[in-house]
């Protein structure tokens, strides 16, 4: 099977943004296909750890989100 790079297409919510658990955050690109990863909790985006068009790998962290 072949390996299909993955990549950051674009963050969907500014840093400092409220999200809640659930809501869209960020788009990757794998190929042709396109896959929106959700906020795993409810809180802010207080830190961005990976850039958009960079090469991202399983189980990465790609952003923070801070909550309370």
């Amino acid at each position: 099977m072949e390996h299909v790079p993955v990549t950051v297409s674009c963050w969907l919510v500014p840093l400092h943004a409220r999200v809640t658990r659930g809501d869209r955050v960020v788009e990757l690109l794998a190929g042709p296909a396109t896959v929106d990863l959700p906020a795993p909790a409810n809180g802010r985006l207080h830190q961005r750890l990976v850039e958009e068009d960079e090469a991202v790998v399983g189980g990465q962290i790609l952003g923070v989100i801070e909550s309370g």
